[in-house]
């Protein structure tokens, strides 16, 4: 696994979900819905990155 890829997945899958909560305001109904589906989706799969990665460190 690229350990690099899933940082910077990560990273960006975060930045989403903050934006989305920052600019809540700004984004029409439609729109604020379906970037909210998709952030949540995306920091969902961070997470298990993440669990996945603390699962692993030990081995390879």
């Amino acid at each position: 696994m690229d350990a690099t890829a899933s940082v910077i997945f990560i990273i960006a899958a975060f930045s989403l979900g903050a934006i989305v909560i920052m600019k809540r305001d700004s984004l029409p109904p439609g729109l604020r819905r379906g970037l909210a589906l998709v952030s949540i989706a995306f920091i969902a799969f961070a997470f298990f990155l993440i669990v996945y990665a603390f699962f692993t460190m030990g081995s390879a």
